[in-house]
């Protein structure tokens, strides 16, 4: 946490411009149990699609790791567009993994 001087907010060395506009950037996953964790992916520019999500994410991460974990396994995702897009859902039921929203 930053503290600063009452009455200093809008001083110029207190403000630090940023463009929104760039683009790129990371996105890092990983995923985490009480026994073990994935290996963590690094997205590197372009949107997480559901295709991007269900062909680096989920086959090559997700599912050995679930199998490894065993049948009390429970995928637990967030509510991530591409997380729960029909593709994802229909790959994680043909999969037949335990999910939890």
């Amino acid at each position: 946490m930053i503290w600063q001087k009452p009455g200093t907010r809008y001083r110029a060395p207190n403000i630090l411009e940023r463009d929104h506009n760039i683009g790129g950037g990371l996105l890092i996953l990983a995923g985490i149990a009480t026994n073990g964790r994935t290996n963590i992916y690094v997205f590197a520019g372009g949107s997480v699609t559901a295709v991007r999500y269900r062909d680096e994410i989920l086959r090559p991460l997700v599912r050995p790791f679930i199998v490894a974990l065993g049948t009390d396994a429970i995928f637990i995702y967030d509510d991530i567009r591409s997380h729960r897009a029909r593709l994802v859902r229909s790959y994680m039921e043909s999969e037949t993994n335990p999910q939890m929203a």
